[in-house]
């Protein structure tokens, strides 16, 4: 098409400017990182030259122009940014699923040059009304915001459009509550006196004993204890998911590298392992399972098979329901109101005992390593949430003590 250094109104062009026979304004210019010629089109001069303020500015600041790059979308770039990362294959697969279902379809589509900060908290808000749970919020932001990140570091984009996190999306978290001293016994001495859950007697104490994960306690092996010692070696996990041939147990290294610790016994916890051993040796018709090297696991169904995660939890859920049961049949004839114990889980066993730990004074550094954080803020939490008033008051009473003995 014809071409001319002024436009029909009589206005200079400027280098790499041109006014088509069809109406249309162009600008050509060269990007220096790699040395392709590119052009945009406006309708007009005014608009045309707007978009070469910001090509130059681009260019000033090395912002990649490839057509490619700019046209990148949210998914692209986030297989760019898994490729860039190890993982454990549970957690690479559960990044990808997650990816998929929530994250693909919608704000995945758009394109990262074009991504603000307001796309990114009206889709976290979108999320919270389709009712997810803050947690999963975060989740996802935990995968966008590094993704981004990367493309900042990559010249793609000038500044990361999901920066700002608020803890007001989805709904709020339950509150994890330990159970008290009283619950806990009573707990515990319910399963040793029943005839059926007494079995479980031992992995509940070990539970507390630990302060293990789940998936840390079942993929224990009698090859992880030192009697001579008196140590736990946690080195890794069993997990129970779909890595892409349907479900099936995998053993996995632990959530972090800090989970990687060896954890002293009390003599309570020796016991309890000693009696675990004989209740194997009575009840277990096949010790000799094995799982991607591991055999001699210590906790397993009857049968020898590995126990699933929901399979501990389910335990925990059938003893406070007995106890309850018991509870408010002997209260019934009491004439008194029932105290039942809340539900229970293995992640609330776990809590508890970091609390016992806590309220018995463990050095903070000391409970970080035996609970396996990464960060010491996920353990502080604990001591942020002991007992309000009555620790209070106890504190008071230990600094009287003190100025009342100096």
């Amino acid at each position: 098409m014809a071409q001319s250094r002024k436009d029909p109104k009589g206005r200079k062009l400027k280098e790499g400017e041109s006014w088509r026979s069809d109406g249309r304004y162009s600008y050509r210019y060269t990007d220096p990182a790699n040395g392709k010629r590119h052009t945009v089109y406006a309708p007009d001069l005014p608009e045309l030259r707007e978009k070469e303020k910001l090509i130059k500015r681009d260019l000033e600041d090395r912002i990649l122009t490839d057509t490619a790059i700019k046209k990148m979308t949210l998914n692209q770039l986030f297989e760019r940014y898994m490729a860039t990362r190890e993982f454990a294959d549970s957690t690479r697969t559960n990044y990808l699923r997650t990816w998929e279902n929530r994250v693909k379809f919608e704000i995945g589509t758009c394109r990262v040059t074009q991504l603000l900060p307001s796309h990114i908290k009206a889709y976290y808000t979108y999320l919270s009304q389709q009712g997810y749970a803050f947690s999963t919020i975060k989740f996802i932001h935990n995968m966008i915001y590094p993704a981004l990140e990367m493309a900042v570091d990559d010249d793609i984009i000038r500044k990361n459009p999901s920066k700002s996190f608020s803890t007001d999306y989805g709904k709020a978290p339950r509150k994890r509550e330990a159970l008290t001293v009283s619950q806990q016994e009573k707990f515990l001495d319910f399963v040793k006196k029943h005839v059926v859950y007494k079995a479980h007697y031992p992995m509940l104490v070990i539970m507390l004993g630990t302060v293990l994960r789940c998936g840390e306690l079942i993929g224990l092996t009698w090859s992880d204890i030192d009697t001579k010692l008196k140590t736990v070696s946690v080195d890794h996990q069993l997990i129970y998911k779909n890595l892409g041939e349907g479900c099936q147990f995998y053993i996995s290294t632990p959530k972090t590298y800090a989970g990687i610790r060896r954890i002293p016994m009390t003599q309570e916890v020796q016991d309890a392992f000693k009696a675990q051993r004989e209740l194997n040796f009575m009840l277990v018709k096949d010790r000799n399972y094995e799982i991607d090297g591991y055999k001699g696991f210590i906790f397993t169904a009857k049968s020898g098979r590995l126990l699933m995660p929901n399979a501990v939890n389910n335990v925990l859920y059938n003893i406070v329901g007995a106890y309850n049961q018991q509870e408010k049949a002997n209260a019934k004839k009491e004439g008194r109101d029932p105290e039942l114990l809340p539900k229970i889980s293995a992640h609330i066993m776990r809590y508890t005992a970091c609390t016992r730990m806590a309220e018995q004074r463990m050095d903070i550094k000391v409970l970080q390593y035996v609970m396996g954080h990464a960060h010491i803020g996920v353990t502080m939490e604990v001591y942020n949430h002991l007992a309000g008033m009555d620790r209070i008051e106890k504190e008071i009473a230990r600094l009287d003590g003190l100025v009342m003995n100096g």
